[in-house]
């Protein structure tokens, strides 16, 4: 192959996915003329939907369905996701083809004035449009108010910025990092906003695939394959292959109130989630060790704790 082409959303997170997934195949092939074709997924048109309420936004594939259908008529080669979008099943033919280095897994709060988590007043407004998210913030914290807000950074940092009701949102750490943010001071310049950030990795348990770029592909197209996996990052894939042989055991999508993180060191894998079932129920939480050669073995391990009666 001499031309390669990816798919992609068109907001400004997702071409930095791309241009990471462009360098990385440049690298590895020089010569490959790297192009895009960019989509405009149900999720990016229905910004009325409320993805905190998943039977009305209909979550699976709200991020994806357009750019799988274009891999499957032959439009594109490749689809560039963040992993966390894609719901817990490929569509027949299709495959999560390969990964590139994971980022960092951390939610961060951006906030007005608070400086850390603990420091929110009582009754402060948080928006989030993330089910994991508001069920973990409200679960540590029942006298926060959760409020769905939608929109992609630029967009929910303005609302921020113009609000003077809501104290702070909630975003990835990986997605402000890719945007170029520079995080390490413990605040953010939006101008003309300057905003406190405060890191959650040690409240909130990641999405499944969080800080994770996708590459999915054809299954029947083995020139396509033999191309995605010479830059495919062997210890990012164990790690998914994890989270998502657990979504797929939960029947779960990528609205799931679930919460996982993975480690691995050496040849152990070792995975603890947080799952949220009805409203007025407290969270199942577990653990789970085993290979790291065998990481579907260490998921199932995990639901299977998870699913014992409490």
């Amino acid at each position: 192959m001499t031309r390669f082409v990816l798919g992609t959303r068109g907001s400004a997170l997702a071409l930095a996915q791309v241009e990471l997934t462009r360098a990385a195949l440049h690298a590895a092939f020089p010569a490959l003329a790297v192009e895009q074709e960019v989509f405009i997924t149900r999720g990016d048109k229905k910004l009325d939907l409320s993805l905190l309420r998943a039977n009305e936004a209909g979550g699976k594939g709200l991020f994806t369905k357009e750019l799988e259908d274009a891999l499957l008529a032959g439009r594109i080669d490749v689809a560039v996701h963040s992993l966390k979008d894609l719901p817990g099943h490929n569509p027949p033919g299709l495959a999560v083809t390969a990964v590139l280095p994971r980022a960092a897994t951390a939610d961060v709060l951006i906030a007005r004035e608070a400086r850390s988590f603990e420091e929110l007043p009582s009754g402060a407004v948080i928006g989030t449009s993330s089910v994991r998210r508001a069920r973990q913030l409200r679960w540590l914290r029942p006298d926060i108010v959760i409020e769905e807000w939608r929109g992609n950074v630029q967009t929910r940092l303005r609302k921020l910025g113009e609000s003077d009701r809501v104290a702070g949102i909630i975003l990835a750490q990986a997605g402000l990092e890719r945007l170029s943010y520079d995080l390490a001071p413990g605040t953010l310049d939006f101008a003309p906003w300057h905003f406190r950030v405060a890191s959650l990795g040690g409240h909130l348990l990641p999405a499944i695939g969080q800080g994770a770029i996708a590459l999915q592909s054809r299954v029947d197209r083995a020139e396509v394959t033999a191309i995605l996996q010479k830059i495919d990052h062997a210890e990012t894939h164990t790690a998914i292959n994890a989270e998502r042989e657990l979504q797929r055991l939960l029947a779960g999508d990528c609205g799931m109130p679930v919460g996982v993180r993975t480690t691995i060191d050496g040849d152990r894998l070792h995975l603890r989630a947080i799952l949220f079932g009805a409203e007025n129920e407290p969270p199942k939480q577990a653990e789970a060790d085993g290979a790291a050669d065998a990481p579907e073995a260490v998921a199932a391990q995990l639901f299977a704790r998870l699913a014992a009666p409490l």
